[in-house]
């Protein structure tokens, strides 16, 4: 019997948060939950191992002679906190900005963003959250009037005829919301799944359709047109809860099967059994992920699915992916959002939050650069330092090699991490911080769900938990009256009324209630609320209750295969790692599982090129080129490559992509790039793989930071 001390907590690994119990050896044990029944995946039973890691930073370090070397919490604080002194001294304090993540928890990325405006006074604070559900959020906004990821409880998943799921391989990504999906489809759900690979979760589907990448825009468009010309819309709901269909119509006009088959590189007919399918449904629900979104047509891609679920009458959610992804984009670590969603451009919601945190309104900055856009200012030399927490922006980033290069020379990076990340290692300081068991603190699940999780043991000696740093920092900067805290649950407790009458209300559920086990979805306004776990049953969050139809003409990729790059590359996830891979590449068992990223190729393309299964072959784009072993999928279009988005170094898939943006929300073109492929030289080959090795057995330069 163990008789280590134990928690009850919640995975830190993606969005769905299913709880468990850790112990403080790491022992992980699934708990019943209406999450995830009882049961927990492969990523969730092995987190307990980054407990005690022989990796784990236990010491700060300073860069010192063009090394990162062990120091004092002291000398480290003090050379973080003068570098930014230094900074906003000589070119203002806009030079100085914060980069967040949507894995910390509801109490950091709330600290995080009044750190950034009260504490360093810039404007310039956002987070790795930008870069998978900015778009989303942005469309649900905008057709919704509030970004709410699923919003309805898992458990209603059953209730549909048909559920069309655009660009999210669950198996993979959101491993245990395939069984609330394999319920539905025992229940009579039929699927629509669309995704350039036949995967796992695509064996869900009544239909299945392999677009190009980058074209699910055409999709929708073209779905909605044929449902319209067969007068297969629900013509009550949209004149009784939604304005503005006419014009979206009219932007669909000549969207016929043929042209999106001609777009999308699919049949007609399959694009008509899609369109039958949705109006045989008596209640349809669409799913986006982020193969639909993630690229410089995200906004536009959400909406034109948002409109096709309007004008059936249907419903519509999108798929969160990381552990906080819902509730690290509603606290204020964005560049343009206050807490609760509140705006920072508009004078009530300043007033709101300038009232809980004791300054005036004018103190507050304005809106500052999004996540890509403060690494463009750091090219341009308009931003000197910056901090980074819970996040790895080298890695996951687009034209990997061109952040590095620019991060390297920044006059001040300073990084908070448990592990010595890409990203850590180009810093001038690294402050050792804390596992998300390491610190007590909720978060929100993809449902709009909040959750506690507990801290099962303090952070390793030598290093400090996450709010207790930032709390340093600020006191260094001479902002610590601001920064008063005792525990995360004063923290929360600030939050709540921070968000007190924001679209995200959080002050309703208190921590005792989440304590007390109960279930609860924001907005929940007051203490005796139940919570809201399908905000849009009734009205939808704009002030007239109605939703909005907008217009989305397409418009193609910003980069289309042609010579001398004639394939599609897109990117995804494993079910074996997670985001950039600092913390699951070191976990043994997974690395046995998934020691590299794998290039999968269909088959006859591969055989093309001269390419057999296993053989090393460089892939180029515009602006890199990197070398992965292949494999051979027929399940994948012959004109589509992928490989997944795990790993760093020469290996990062990332150092491939377009980094052009989407005008409304900044997201980078992650899902597409147009790139060539060719076998590498058997001497090349063995070289490569001799590296591999040796880099797999780590930085002999940088073991000695780890006790």
């Amino acid at each position: 019997m163990n008789t280590l001390p134990s928690a009850p907590t919640h995975c830190c690994f993606c969005a769905m948060q299913c709880a468990m119990e850790l112990h403080a050896d790491g022992a992980v044990k699934p708990l019943p939950h209406p999450i995830n029944g009882g049961k927990l995946c492969v990523l969730g039973l092995t987190s307990g191992e980054l407990l005690g890691h022989a990796d784990r930073l236990r010491t700060p370090l300073v860069r010192k002679g063009g090394r990162l070397e062990p120091t004092s919490w002291e000398e480290a604080l003090e050379v973080a906190v003068q570098g930014f002194r230094h900074i906003a001294a000589e070119h203002g304090k806009n030079a100085n900005a914060v980069y967040g993540g949507g894995s910390l928890s509801n109490e950091k990325a709330y600290l995080l963003g009044k750190f950034a405006r009260l504490a360093l006074g810039t404007p310039h604070v956002d987070y790795n959250g930008r870069y998978c559900m900015s778009a989303a959020a942005a469309a649900q906004n905008l057709a919704l009037g509030l970004d709410r990821g699923l919003n309805r409880p898992l458990a209603d998943l059953p209730r549909y005829d048909v559920i069309l799921l655009v660009g999210s391989n669950a198996a993979e990504c959101l491993p245990m919301l395939m069984p609330h999906l394999q319920r539905a489809k025992e229940g009579g759900t039929r699927f629509i799944v669309v995704d350039p690979r036949r995967t796992t979760t695509a064996n869900l589907a009544a239909l299945h359709l392999a677009p190009r990448p980058g074209t699910d825009l055409a999709l929708a468009n073209s779905l909605l047109y044929l449902l319209a010309e067969a007068q297969q819309l629900d013509y009550d709901f949209i004149a009784e809860r939604t304005q503005g269909f006419e014009e979206a119509l009219r932007a669909v006009q000549g969207c016929t099967a043929a042209w999106a088959a001609e777009v999308c590189g699919l049949m007609p007919r399959e694009i008509e059994q899609a369109a039958q399918l949705l109006a045989s449904a008596r209640k349809a629900l669409i799913l986006t992920g982020r193969g639909a979104d993630q690229n410089a047509r995200g906004v536009a891609t959400t909406l034109a699915f948002i409109n096709l679920a309007l004008a059936l009458g249907a419903e519509f959610g999108t798929l969160t992916g990381q552990a906080n992804g819902q509730g690290g984009r509603e606290m204020g670590q964005k560049a343009d959002q206050l807490p609760g969603y509140r705006d920072v451009e508009d004078p009530a919601d300043r007033r709101a939050v300038a009232r809980v945190w004791g300054v005036e309104p004018e103190q507050l900055p304005g809106k500052g650069y999004s996540a890509f856009e403060i690494l463009q200012a750091i090219a341009r030399g308009e931003i000197r330092g910056m901090l980074v927490m819970g996040a790895n922006p080298i890695p996951s980033s687009p034209h990997s090699d061109w952040v590095r290069e620019n991060l390297a020379r920044m006059d001040h990076l300073v990084v908070i991490d448990s592990f010595l990340s890409e990203t850590a290692r180009h810093a001038k300081v690294v402050l050792p911080g804390a596992l998300w068991c390491e610190e007590d603190g909720t978060t929100t699940n993809l449902e709009g769900r909040v959750v506690l999780r507990r801290a099962v043991c303090p952070p390793p000696k030598g290093a400090r938990s996450d709010l207790e740093i930032l709390c340093a920092l600020a006191v260094g900067l001479g902002a610590g009256q601001y920064f008063r805290y005792g525990s995360p649950k004063e923290v929360y407790d600030e939050l709540r009324r921070a968000t007190k009458g924001a679209k995200a209300d959080y002050y309703g559920i208190t921590w005792e209630r989440l304590e007390a086990g109960e279930e609860l979805f924001w907005p929940c306004p007051s203490e005796d609320h139940p919570g809201t776990p399908r905000p849009f049953a009734e009205r939808f969050a704009h002030a007239d209750g109605r939703a909005r139809f907008i217009p989305t003409p397409f418009r193609p990729s910003a980069e289309e295969p042609a010579a001398p790059y004639p394939l599609y590359l897109t990117t995804g996830r494993v079910l074996y790692h997670y985001l950039t891979g600092n913390h699951t590449r070191r976990l043994e068992r997974l690395k046995k599982k998934c020691p590299e990223p794998l290039l999968e190729v269909h088959p006859e393309t591969a055989q093309r090129l001269g390419l057999a299964e296993g053989d090393l072959a460089e892939v180029s784009s515009q602006r890199a080129s990197a070398r992965y072993r292949v494999k051979y999928n027929p399940k994948i279009r012959p004109d589509t490559l992928f490989v997944p988005f795990h790993w760093d170094g020469q290996q990062a898939i990332n150092r491939l992509m377009n980094p052009v943006l989407d005008p409304i929300c900044q997201m980078p073109e992650f899902k597409v790039a147009a790139v060539s492929l060719s076998p590498v030289a058997q001497a090349e080959a063995t070289l490569f793989s001799n590296e591999t090795q040796m880099g797999a057995k780590g930085n002999p330069v940088v073991e000695s930071f780890f006790a």
